[in-house]
């Protein structure tokens, strides 16, 4: 296993079980038996690290291919939804703490943004989707796709925060039915 996967490891375990506003570079660097100046070769800072685990270790959307006009759009958001869901059960706990700490979120929004990441991205996949859909003629011409992707990740959001917020991190991941019910919510009064 390479330097960078062990870093990414470790990184992902601590990240779950501390949350980005307590774990150090210095314990992810110790976990992963490299030096912190080694850790820093890999990623220039720690929200680099974090958005790598968020985008590697994590199921997302980097892992769904969904293409307009291929499929059926009910099932395509399914898709989409279940890896959403999946993503934000896993990560709520990585995360959460950076809402107490509004110093550490201006900090984090900063970073992510020059990363090229963030909580909009979900919302942005999502809209392109459908607006895609929608010039090929399979979304009615005036529904808004941005508004139904807002309500669909938010619904997403709220169903793992619940079940994390019931369970703890050993919460069972919500089902595919689950997905496939709020994509139908979504997508019908669009088509």
């Amino acid at each position: 296993m390479s330097t960078r996967e062990r870093i990414l490891d470790a990184a992902a375990q601590i990240l779950r079980t501390r949350g980005v506003a307590l774990a150090t570079t210095k314990e992810i660097a110790q976990a992963s038996k490299v030096s912190e100046p080694t850790l820093y070769k890999y990623f220039e800072d720690k929200e680099r690290l974090l958005l790598s685990v968020l985008q590697e270790r994590l199921p997302g959307l980097s892992r769904v291919s969904v293409l307009p006009g291929a499929g059926d759009v009910e099932d395509n958001l399914a898709e989409l939804a279940q890896a959403v869901l999946d993503f934000y059960q896993q990560s709520i706990p990585m995360l959460g703490a950076l809402l107490a700490d509004p110093q550490r979120m201006a900090a984090h929004r900063v970073a992510m943004s020059r990363h090229g990441g963030g909580p909009d991205k979900a919302v942005a996949i999502f809209a392109t989707y459908l607006r895609a859909e929608q010039a090929i003629g399979r979304i009615n011409a005036d529904a808004d796709p941005d508004a139904a992707a807002s309500l669909l990740i938010g619904a997403c959001f709220h169903e793992a925060f619940l079940r994390y917020y019931a369970n703890g991190p050993d919460a069972v991941a919500a089902p595919r039915t689950f997905a496939e019910m709020l994509a139908r919510a979504a997508v019908r009064p669009l088509i």
